[in-house]
């Protein structure tokens, strides 16, 4: 159970005020979370599959195939700077 001190303890390391009535909202609604677990877990899973997701999804991917590209001259033709076939960009650390 979640008491009003726990909720004070939560709010100081998330550095939020927190008023009295707020606390009381906080403390009453977690509880309530909590005492919605308990329920779910009295439930029997015994045969149900684990599942990652309560469809049936697949990924749908178009086929790789190769196109057009922009030559590499075309590429570099604007750049501001360059040093061979490369960009050549400011070190940033």
């Amino acid at each position: 159970m979640i008491t009003k001190k726990d909720i004070e303890h939560v709010a100081l390391l998330s550095r939020l005020e927190l008023t009295g009535p707020e606390k009381d909202m906080y403390t009453r609604q977690l509880n309530d979370i909590l005492n919605h677990f308990q329920f779910l877990a009295r439930l029997d899973t015994e045969n149900v599959q684990p599942t990652a997701h309560v469809l049936p999804l697949q990924n749908v991917f178009r086929e790789d195939w190769v196109g057009r590209h922009i030559s590499r001259e075309d590429a570099l033709a604007n750049c501001p700077d360059r040093e061979e076939n490369y960009f050549k960009v400011p070190k940033i650390v």
